[in-house]
């Protein structure tokens, strides 16, 4: 099957189909459940420029609304990463004169309050009202809409040039990229630069992160393809940093073409991807059957476990525990419930699967067998929270890039 690139209308062919899926993050009260939007999860990549992508796309009223459950603040790693972000741009993008940043997708503030403490002007777009206002709490000053280019433009005749705009986790999730770019290149100061930091396709593919895919990450971006987007629009990538956010990111830094000298490091990732054959069809392929592999081995183990008399609970409620219990199809019969720290989440059911999501303190309610490691990407920072439970010989279950118990 065969679709057209958001970005510069080549052919997109798909790879992977995980089924019908719901939103990620459309936890669900137990009245609600007749009323759950599904949608087709399968993923594909453009011929011509790289870019891996949904074949399908939910609109983006449907994904972000005033009961979006996401919190950027919820981990302790996150807004450690967020508040050093923050100080990293004081010291050196916005240490001139009256310096301005915007954020697309500011979330809850975690980034931008930093940045309102230190006196500097900024403005965070977050069009889910519920999020954006506890940004505010925090003395952030947000617009909550989405970011496209007419925004972009009234921003700039209300602020001025932008000196940074930055985004993180959001980038890729926003379907109307070509109006996004648009609207990078009306507001950004001629010296100024656009950085956003998004999960790699290098870590999905290689560390075989698959419930990486969702409804919310429209985009998976590589080197190669960020740098065809950025010349498409006029714009050129003068760095790529890889950070370890959510199991494996990376941090760009586009600016207009020729401002900047870029890194090294641009090109040495580019010809690391050209010679790991990122992008090929038979690597993404072979991605594909892994996969499959995965789930088949995961569902078998889960099901041995239950056969032997033993208990299983979920560990956490991001986003891509959605694709794993739905892809898997892993029902209540096989974990009864999963544990999240997120007040918002608590009380309600995981989307499609329904599986109840309850507080913290049910994990060691009693301690189960085995814990099936949703969260994985926090695992350290899990871990060192639950000892108490691998001394009561507790086991991890994990899925990423296979299947084992720890």
């Amino acid at each position: 099957m065969y679709t057209r690139c958001r970005v510069c209308g080549g052919k997109v062919g798909e790879f992977l189909d995980l089924g019908r899926q719901p939103t990620a993050n459309g936890f669900l009260l137990p009245h609600e459940v007749n009323q759950e939007f599904t949608f087709r999860l399968a993923v594909g990549a453009c011929a011509d420029c790289a870019l891996v992508q949904l074949i399908d796309e939910v609109s983006q009223e449907v994904r972000y609304h005033a009961g979006y459950r996401y919190h950027a603040s919820g981990s302790a790693s996150h807004r450690q990463h967020f508040e050093g972000n923050a100080r990293r741009l004081l010291a050196t993008e916005l240490g001139g004169s009256d310096p301005f940043i915007v954020e697309i997708g500011c979330n809850d503030g975690v980034m931008l309050a930093t940045v309102a403490a230190a006196g500097v002007r900024h403005l965070g777009v977050e069009p889910s009202t519920n999020v954006a206002d506890v940004a505010r709490s925090r003395g952030v000053r947000v617009l909550t809409e989405y970011f496209d280019a007419g925004t972009a433009a009234a921003i700039r005749a209300e602020h001025g040039p932008s000196n940074v705009i930055f985004g993180a986790n959001t980038i890729c999730h926003i379907a109307h990229i070509e109006s996004l770019m648009r609207g990078v290149d009306v507001l950004l100061a001629s010296d100024g630069v656009f950085i956003f930091e998004e999960p790699y396709l290098g870590t999905i593919v290689e560390g075989r992160a698959f419930d990486q895919i969702y409804d919310e990450h429209v985009f998976y971006f590589s080197v190669t393809s960020v740098a065809a987007m950025a010349e498409r629009f006029g714009l050129e990538l003068v760095d790529a940093e890889q950070i370890s956010m959510h199991g494996g990111e990376i941090r760009y830094t586009l600016a207009r073409a020729g401002a900047r000298v870029p890194a090294p490091g641009v090109a040495a990732l580019l010809a690391d991807e050209q010679a790991r054959r990122l992008s090929a069809p038979d690597t993404l392929e072979e991605f594909g059957r892994h996969v499959e592999r995965v789930r088949d081995e995961l569902v078998t183990l889960l099901r041995q476990i239950r056969a032997d008399g033993l208990r299983v609970v979920g560990y956490g409620a991001p986003g891509k525990a959605s694709t794993v219990t739905n892809y898997c199809r892993i029902g209540s019969d096989l974990v009864p419930f999963v544990c999240d720290s997120t007040p918002s989440k608590q009380g309600h059911l995981l989307p499609g699967s329904h599986l109840p999501v309850r507080a913290p303190e049910a994990f060691a309610d009693p301690y189960p067998d085995y814990a099936l490691l949703f969260a994985w990407n926090h695992a350290e920072e899990i871990m060192a929270k639950e000892q108490g439970f691998r001394e009561a010989g507790g086991r991890w279950i994990r899925f990423v890039p296979e299947v084992r118990v720890d």
